[in-house]
C-alpha cells in the first residue's frame, strides 16, 4: 500500500473499493478494465501482485462512451443508496476510479463526468478516490449528477460520501455480458459439469415422477446426480431455489413432449435408462429427442450469440473456422461476450491474452490451456448432441485450438 506522502494509487484505490462493494458475495459477478492487468501503471509505477489478485478477473466492457474501471452486477447494501427499494433485477454497477497522480492532485471531478456518462446504460455509477483528494466541487457536482462517491483512506477504509438512486435501463449491449455472467445462466465453472444432454432433460421428468428425484436420476439417467440438476437449472428446466426442485414452463414443454412421444413417464424414464453411457450422437440416436435438446438450448443466453457468430463466419467464406479463427471473429463483433465465454477468468489468462486496450494476443490463443472448459468442452459437446456443431468439445488439456473446428451442421445459403 503506498504511503501516506505518494497517496493512493488509481489500482489500490479501485481494489479497496472492489473490496467493499463486491467481495464475499455469491450474487455478485464483476471485472475490472484490462488496464489494470498490465505490468506498469501511470510512470511506469508497477501494480502490486496483491491488487491485481484482488482486480481480476479483467475485462474492457463499453458502458456509456467509455470503458468503466470496474464494471459489476449485483444487490447493493441499502448504505450505499439513497433509495431502499431496488426491484428484483439486480443493478449493474459503473465505477470510475482516481488516484493521485504524479503532480500530487486527484482529478475526482473529472472522475464525476466519466462516472456520469456511464448512466446511459448503468444502473448506478460511483466514483472513488482517496477520501483526501474529494473536493467540495466534486461532491456538490456528483450531487446533482446523481454520481455516488466513496471515499478511501490510506487504511483501506471505504466511505459513502455521497449516495446515488438506482436509475432503470431495458436492453444493453456490451454491459449484458456482465449481467449475464452474474446471472443463474452465466457461463461459470460450476455449470455444465457433464457434456451430454440427456441428462438434464430427464431431471423434468423425474422432478414430475410421483417419487424421489435424486433416486430416479441416479438409477435411470446418471451417477452425477448434482451436476444434471445443477445444469437443468441453467437451461431453465427447473428452478432448483429455497431447498425444492419445481418445474419451469419450458421442464413442463419437457413432460408434454415425453407424454405426447412415448405416452407415460415410465416408458420415457425407461428411455433414458436404454441411453445411459452411450457416446453416440444424440440427435442420430433419437432424432425426436435431439430435436427437443436443440429447442432446449436454443433458449439458452449464449446460443444465439454463438449460432449467429457461426454464421457470419459462414457468410464471410470461413466454412469450418478453426477454435482460435472464430475467437478473433467473434471478438470483433462483441469482444466482452466473447471474453468472458470462452477465455478463463483467473489473472493469469487474461494478462497473458488482453492487452491493456482489451485486443487479443492472437498466440496466445494457440494454447488450449487459456480456454474456458464449461464452453470449449461441454457447452460445445450439448451442441454437438443436439445437431448445431458439426464436431464435439474437448478438454482444455487435449484442446488444439488451431485444429479444432467450430461449424454449423446447417449454415444454410
Amino acid at each position: 500500500m503506498a504511503t501516506a506522502a505518494s497517496g493512493l494509487s488509481e489500482p489500490q484505490v479501485l481494489a479497496q473499493t472492489k473490496d467493499r462493494l463486491f467481495a464475499d458475495r455469491e450474487d455478485a459477478y464483476v471485472v475490472a478494465d484490462t488496464q489494470f492487468a498490465q505490468q506498469r501503471w501511470l510512470n511506469e509505477t508497477p501494480i502490486e501482485a496483491s491488487v491485481q489478485a484482488t482486480l481480476a478477473p479483467f475485462n474492457h466492457v463499453q458502458v456509456g462512451a467509455g470503458y468503466p474501471d470496474l464494471v459489476g452486477v449485483q444487490a447493493l447494501s441499502t448504505d450505499l443508496l439513497s433509495v431502499d427499494r431496488l426491484g428484483d433485477r439486480p443493478p449493474l454497477i459503473a465505477v470510475e476510479a482516481k488516484g493521485y497522480t504524479g503532480n500530487g492532485g486527484v482529478d475526482a471531478e473529472r472522475g464525476v463526468v466519466q462516472a456520469h456518462d456511464r448512466l446511459n446504460e448503468a444502473n448506478v455509477a460511483f466514483l472513488t478516490a482517496p477520501r483526501s483528494g474529494i473536493s467540495t466541487a466534486a461532491r456538490t457536482m456528483a450531487r446533482e449528477l446523481n454520481v455516488g462517491v466513496l471515499g478511501v483512506d490510506p487504511d483501506g477504509s471505504v466511505a459513502v460520501l455521497e449516495r446515488p438512486r438506482v436509475v432503470g435501463h431495458g436492453s444493453m449491449d456490451a454491459a449484458s455480458a456482465i449481467r449475464f455472467q452474474a446471472s443463474a445462466q452465466g457461463v461459470a465453472d460450476q455449470n455444465f459439469g457433464l457434456n451430454h444432454p440427456k441428462n438434464y432433460i430427464a431431471v423434468p421428468l423425474a422432478v414430475h415422477y410421483d417419487g424421489d428425484a435424486r433416486d430416479l436420476l441416479a438409477s435411470h439417467v446418471v451417477g452425477a446426480v448434482d451436476g444434471a440438476i445443477a445444469g437443468a437449472a441453467f437451461l431453465n428446466l427447473i428452478d432448483a431455489g429455497q431447498g425444492s426442485l419445481t418445474l419451469t414452463p419450458l421442464g413442463r414443454e419437457v413432460i408434454r413432449f415425453a407424454l405426447r412421444t412415448v405416452g407415460d413417464l415410465d416408458a420415457a424414464l425407461q428411455r433414458f435408462e436404454d441411453w445411459q453411457r452411450s457416446r453416440k450422437r444424440f440427435i442420430d440416436i433419437a432424432p425426436q429427442w435431439g430435436q427437443l435438446v436443440r429447442r432446449v438450448v436454443s433458449d439458452y443466453p449464449a446460443t444465439e450469440l454463438l449460432v449467429d457468430g457461426l454464421y457470419a463466419c459462414h457468410r464471410d467464406g470461413y466454412d469450418a473456422p478453426s477454435l482460435v479463427e472464430f475467437v478473433e471473429y467473434l471478438h470483433a463483433l462483441h469482444p466482452e461476450f466473447t471474453v468472458e465465454l470462452f477465455l478463463r477468468g483467473d489473472e493469469a489468462v487474461r494478462q497473458r491474452v488482453l492487452t491493456g486496450d482489451g485486443e487479443l494476443r492472437r498466440t496466445e490463443l494457440t494454447d488450449g490451456s487459456v480456454y474456458h472448459s464449461p464452453t470449449v468442452f461441454q457447452l460445445k459437446a450439448i451442441y454437438y448432441h443436439a445437431g448445431v456443431v458439426t464436431e464435439r468439445g474437448a478438454e482444455p488439456s487435449n484442446l488444439d485450438p488451431e485444429t479444432d473446428e467450430w461449424a454449423l451442421c446447417d449454415p444454410l445459403a
